[in-house]
């Protein structure tokens, strides 16, 4: 059976619970991250040289990074969650490159000061949040009129915006209405496989506790 190790609660390993999710993979998951204190052991580092999470365990083969672990799942599982030939993968994972590319440093910027008073802010917090709500920018003129972010159906691209896109739209910061991204955003709330995978419902995919 498949092993993801990674704590529920990092976006991350969020992207990797929605694919094994939507694929209907019988897999389980492992506590490992932040609070759990045990991605710094040499039997951690020798499957993640990081130390970081998600990493995904599949009989002999380790994979370690959220975005080529969701590669690999599509490829293997699921080739409808990505492109039939080169030009087309490149139009899902154009999406998952910006937002590892562009989107992610002012996302963890806010998501780390955003709560704080203002006084407890980093100096460069409006700057980040500027930043932000331009890539969100992008991202809602590109769903404007589409259901989906690539090739007309839902893909890796749109896995992999999921779960971080949600806590964008929920930050505690004035920003525009970003009506297209909003829209596409509550599609994928409506998910089952997304709920499972930020916590709101069990998975009947992993085994009872």
């Amino acid at each position: 059976m498949i092993r993801l190790l990674g704590r529920q609660t990092s976006g991350n390993v969020q992207k990797v619970i929605f694919c094994l999710e939507e694929l209907g993979l019988p897999y389980v998951r492992e506590d490992y991250g932040r609070q759990f204190g045990n991605t710094l052991t040499e039997a951690y580092r020798k499957l993640n040289p990081n130390a970081k999470v998600p990493t995904l365990v599949d009989g002999d083969l380790v994979i370690w990074e959220s975005h080529t672990i969701l590669r690999y799942l599509a490829a293997v599982h699921g080739p409808t969650l990505t492109g039939a030939s080169a030009a087309e993968r490149t139009m899902v994972e154009r999406w998952m490159d910006f937002l590892l590319g562009a989107l992610n440093t002012p996302y963890v910027a806010v998501f780390r000061d955003a709560k704080k008073a203002p006084a407890e802010r980093a100096p460069d917090f409006a700057a980040q949040s500027a930043d932000l709500l331009a890539q969100l920018k992008i991202l809602d003129g590109h769903i404007a009129g589409r259901h989906w972010f690539a090739l007309d159906r839902f893909t890796i691209a749109d896995i992999a915006l999921g779960s971080i896109v949600k806590r964008c739209l929920e930050f505690p910061i004035e920003r525009p209405a970003y009506s297209e991204l909003a829209r596409w955003q509550a599609a994928i709330d409506d998910r089952p496989a997304f709920a499972v995978a930020i916590g709101a419902k069990p998975s009947v995919l992993t085994p009872a506790a």
